[in-house]
């Protein structure tokens, strides 16, 4: 399998894992709730190690540069994409989740949707790197001729 499409198949699957965690804490009433966002660490870690673990499997290429890659390039796209629907949902849907967000005690006051967007990229970008090399210390042991 090409690894684009493994990439791009994993980065969706982040996307989607988490629009809807926040959609069902939404319906939930569980938005105001800060500490429950961090469960999207775990939703980025399935889509890395699902990422790395395809292109181990079907392309039997256990190279750490190149999984390494894969499972940042997985989690940075996910990440652009929860961006930009970040911009779409306050700009046309809700826009009071700016004033949740300023009501939590870990945004602070005077926000803009800038300034979110900025922090919501540089913490998913450092959350992926790190989360990408966690999986990597666990995969990094398997060699192609196992795989084979």
């Amino acid at each position: 399998m090409d690894t684009s499409k493994i990439i791009i198949n994993n980065a969706l699957k982040i996307f989607f894992g988490i629009v809807a965690y926040f959609f069902l804490m939404k319906v939930l009433g569980l938005e105001n709730i800060t500490e429950l966002r961090l469960f999207n660490f775990l939703i980025v870690v399935w889509g890395v190690n699902s990422a790395i673990k395809q292109n181990l499997y079907r392309n039997h290429n256990n190279t750490y540069l190149t999984n390494l890659s894969i499972g940042f390039s997985t989690s940075f796209f996910a990440v652009l994409a929860v961006a930009f629907s970040l911009i779409f949902y306050i700009t046309f849907i809700d826009f009071g989740l700016l004033g949740i967000m300023e009501n939590s005690s870990v945004w602070g006051k005077n926000l803009s949707l800038g300034k979110v967007i900025f922090a919501i990229l540089i913490e998913g970008l450092a959350s992926s790197v790190i989360c990408t090399f966690i999986i990597m210390q666990y995969w990094k042991k398997y060699k192609t001729n196992i795989l084979a």
